[in-house]
């Protein structure tokens, strides 16, 4: 399982242990764990579980969330592997997305006026965890015009989930790097003119192209760069430099005045702690490694 990720169960360490892998006694066993720890590990705040819908066919979504850009999220689970988690998930999606006030109710009961003011109904997103997805499982999903992210669990011992993105896509046709070029992305920066825009535009193409799975997320004063979570933002560029923010702990980084600078706690646009200080191709050539950090962290 590459790219696997350990959590205790408690949350309180991760670490490899040599055991037999299993899947959960029960499904709720796992609905139980994310629904508690869901912010750490989807990024997604938790919002209600077991939400029953209005509608003839009936049916319950297994959890309703919202993500760190403020898109509604779907979660379905599933104990072992079962072709219908799919298909289940987008029916509640359309349900959810021709019932938007009802959702626009949920979040201002439980997150406030403000969240609900910045709901993200352009990119909905459909997150299905199982214990195995088919590779017609991984197939199905590009025909789909939506963002799912299929994600595989296991447990390790009595005390560690470890939790793997197997496939997941933007429900946006990828784009190459010429073709991305051509394209409306970064508005904001495409407005402007000048050096700045030109490496806020290099940016971007080099944060699409850390590898599969990124889901470019366009909010109104910033661009998230997404795989489950958000491993980076980007501002507009400003006048003498661009900013990225980065899902790092500043604690782990050597720092340098002018290049790097730990920003927990303090207001800013888009979500990391760590902000990035563009001003050069040269700065962003340096800035690589702390890219794919993030990337791979997420």
């Amino acid at each position: 399982m590459s790219g696997l990720k350990l959590f205790r169960t408690d949350m309180t360490n991760c670490r490899v242990i040599e055991v037999q892998p299993r899947l959960a006694v029960v499904e709720a066993d796992v609905q139980r764990f994310v629904e508690t720890h869901m912010e750490a590990l989807l990024g997604v705040r938790f919002l209600a579980s077991e939400y029953v819908i209005d509608c003839v066919d009936g049916g319950r979504i297994d959890s309703l969330g919202i993500d760190e850009n403020g898109a509604p999220v779907i979660v379905e689970y599933k104990r072992g592997t079962d072709a219908g988690v799919i298909n289940q998930g987008l029916y509640y999606m359309a349900w959810l997305t021709s019932h938007r006030r009802v959702f626009d109710n949920l979040v201002r009961d439980r997150l406030g006026a403000q969240a609900a003011a910045h709901i993200l109904w352009s990119a909905p997103r459909l997150i299905c965890i199982a214990g195995e997805f088919s590779r017609y499982d991984a197939h199905a999903i590009r025909e789909y015009r939506r963002s799912i992210d299929l994600v595989r669990y296991r447990y390790f011992g009595n005390d560690l989930i470890g939790l793997e993105t197997v496939a997941s896509v933007t429900g946006q046709r990828n784009l190459g790097r010429r073709a991305r070029r051509g394209t409306g992305v970064l508005p904001a920066a495409r407005k402007q003119t000048g050096a700045m825009a030109e490496l806020a535009l290099a940016a971007d193409e080099v944060l699409c192209g850390l590898g599969d799975g990124v889901t470019r997320v366009q909010r109104k004063t910033y661009t998230a760069y997404q795989r489950l979570r958000n491993f980076a933002c980007l501002p507009p560029p400003q006048q003498a430099k661009v900013l990225v923010y980065l899902k790092a702990d500043p604690k782990t980084v050597d720092l340098s005045p002018g290049f790097t600078r730990d920003v927990t706690g303090l207001g800013h646009h888009g979500t990391g702690d760590l902000e990035v200080q563009l001003r050069s191709e040269r700065d962003l050539d340096r800035a690589l490694d702390l890219f794919r950090a993030s990337y791979t962290a997420a």
